[in-house]
């Protein structure tokens, strides 16, 4: 069974590391939401990496973390599998935050993805390259994506029925 750690830089995390748990359980992807400071705990947060790399359940990390972002490198170069950094968005920098989620020292190398729903969507189709079950859900959550787009496409035309 497919499982996500989304860990969060701090508890103001929360709201967008729900959104994330929200979405993976749309895939059926079990998840649990953890705080946890690379600066300000990093013992704490290895010690969390450690609990869960002992864990041979395939998995995909989310970390949650903005302005300075040292928690997707901390848990990128500490853990096997892999992992995505979705930062919240912040308005007090200007977006210039977000380059401590781009740039990344050599051999660290999380994934950035900045919507929750996009994260989560990643996590699930890197866990169904091993799983066919998930595979099949990710498929049909794509189609459904590609087909809200031709009936948005028909009700603003008017139109019933086949394009």
């Amino acid at each position: 069974m497919a499982f996500v750690p989304i860990i969060m830089g701090s508890k103001s995390d929360l709201k967008h590391g729900q959104e994330i748990a929200a979405e993976l359980a749309k895939f059926g992807i079990a998840s649990e939401i953890r705080v946890a400071s690379a600066h300000k705990v990093p013992a704490y947060v290895l010690e969390l990496l450690a609990a869960y790399e002992a864990d041979p359940q395939p998995k995909v990390y989310i970390t949650v973390a903005g302005r300075s972002n040292a928690l997707s490198g901390l848990v990128d170069g500490s853990v096997k599998a892999p992992v995505i950094a979705c930062p919240p968005a912040s308005d007090r920098f200007g977006g210039a935050d977000i380059f401590s989620s781009l740039r990344m020292p050599s051999g660290i190398a999380p994934a950035v993805v900045l919507e929750p729903s996009a994260a989560a969507l990643l996590a699930a189709k890197i866990l169904a390259l091993a799983e066919p079950a998930l595979r099949e859900r990710v498929e049909a959550a794509q189609q459904a994506a590609r087909q809200a787009i031709v009936d948005d496409d028909r009700a603003v035309r008017g139109v019933k029925g086949s394009p």
